[in-house]
Order: C-alpha cells, then structure tokens, then sequence
C-alpha cells in the first residue's frame, strides 16, 4: 500500500473557488503511466500536475481526465506553489517537460511562469462546424496550436454557449494531433469603462473549449496564453498585459511577450492538503 501527498490549489486566484483548480501530488519517483492516469480520472480536474526530483532537478507531467498533456500553465503555477509553501522548496524553480525546460519564479505573491511563445497565423478556411460549435461567427479565425477565434465585443465572450460535442468533433491537425482546442477572445473594455462600472480591468479578455482533452471549458489556460500574448501584443502595439479568462471561476493573468517566450504572473490558493492511498 503506497500513500502519496496530494494538495489541491486554486491557480490564478486571489482567493478559494476562483482561478483555476489543480491536483499536485509530489511523487519519491515515477509510477506507471496507467496509473498516473488513472489518477487524474479519478482526481476529475482539468489537470493533475506529477512532480520528481530526479537527479538532474525537478521533472514535471500533467495528465487531464483522459490524456496526458505537452504542456500546462495553471498546475505548473499550482505546482510551483506547492513545493515553495508546502514542500518548504526555494523558487526560483527548473522544471524538465515534454515542452522543454519551463521556469517559474516568485514575485512578492505572484508566481511567475516562463513559457514559450506560440504567435499565431491567420486562417483564411477556417474548420467545418467551428462557427457552429461556437454559436455564432467569429470575425477572424487564427491557428498556433489551438483555434483562435476572435470576437468584436468581450460581452460576446460572456455570452457564448458552445456546443462541446461539435468542439470535440472538429478535425485534428499537424500542430495539435491530439486535438486543437478553441480560444475564443476579445479586447477587453476600454480601461476608464470597465472601472467606472466597478469590472475588473483587462486587456484581453477570452475563453477556452478544450472536449478535445476531455474538459468541456477549462477556467483558466497559460497555455492559451502563450498564443494569446503575442497575436494581442502584436494588435495592441505594447507587450504588457492584463489578461482575463472569463470562464465562470475566472482568474487573472499577468502577462508580458519578451522576445520568443511569455511571462505570466498569477497568484495561487491552496484549496486541501490530504493524503492519497493506493492498494491492489
């Protein structure tokens, strides 16, 4: 019988049941693949964050309910602030991934994650049924590793009510073979708007359908974030942003593109702390 740590942490929030909610679970070394995922089916949240020390440093995976995942912005922000205020570990922190080496440090409360930059390319055909799946048309559709589908009105974004069964069905592609997602993103409202009717202030706002992987909207993405940050930086003509995923928790990103790689700075709460018991 094997007892393992799990903690559960809100990423990208400022407080309980907001942002985005992952499981860590530190490992002594590496079980077997099937039941990495079986654990995060049996966790059922967006993603479960699996973390080693081996002997060249920290590795880290993510797996969601049904698949295992190149790349995760929340649970390696959740897992970050695991190992610095439950683990008693020093940031800054060297992650190895299936993405490459990801590094996130600390900034007063913030977590700071280093990603790579995925820039978009405008799509001039987009897939058959995303407009349907969406409910409404977007005015342009971009490409990096998910659909972007940009949006005139962040009041659109709100409002959209996705069909996830068609997002599930739309055709893989060379950059995602396990599935393209769909962002779904807008400007957001002008900044003297939005505080004088008391909203949080943002730059971009956005949301992300993710069936393909097994979660119908995920609440909050630095993934989405990696080809967000440059196709607005481009847009908006500077390279700092408050981002907003406007998903029912919501959580807040703060982003800057420096050169070819993201910056995104969130907060974290942890949510439980417990123990996990395998037997069989």
């Amino acid at each position: 019988m094997a007892r393992l740590p799990l903690y559960i942490v809100d990423a990208f929030a400022d407080r309980s049941f907001a942002g985005n909610p992952a499981a860590v679970v530190p490992l002594p070394e590496w079980l077997p693949d099937g039941t990495l995922q079986a654990m995060a089916a049996e966790h059922n949240l967006s993603e479960t964050a699996f973390v080693v020390r081996e002997a060249a440093g920290w590795r880290l995976r993510w797996f969601t309910p049904t698949i295992e995942v190149a790349l995760c912005g929340h649970a390696t922000l959740a897992t970050a602030f695991v190992l610095a205020t439950e683990r008693g570990e020093a940031p800054p922190f060297a992650f190895a991934t299936k993405t490459g080496t990801l590094r996130v440090a600390r900034e007063g409360e913030l977590f700071v994650l280093d990603f790579p930059a995925d820039p978009p390319h405008r799509v001039t055909h987009p897939p058959e049924g995303l407009a349907a799946a969406l409910g409404t048309a977007p005015r342009e559709v971009w490409k990096a590793r998910d659909w972007i589908c940009l949006f005139d009105d962040p009041a659109a974004i709100v409002s959209l009510a996705p069909d996830h069964a068609r997002i599930a069905a739309l055709p893989d592609t060379e950059s995602a073979p396990d599935g393209s997602c769909v962002i779904a993103t807008a400007r957001g409202p002008a900044r003297a708007i939005a505080t004088a009717a008391g909203q949080d202030v943002a730059d971009v706002v956005s949301r992300y359908f993710a069936a393909k992987v097994g979660i119908a909207e995920d609440p909050v993405t630095g993934a989405a974030h990696t080809q967000l940050v440059p196709f607005w930086a481009t847009r908006l003509g500077r390279t700092r942003l408050i981002c907003r995923q406007s998903s029912k928790r919501g959580g807040v990103l703060f982003c800057d593109l420096s050169g070819d790689r993201v910056l995104m700075g969130g907060a974290a709460r942890l949510y439980a702390r417990g123990e996990i018991v395998l037997s069989g």
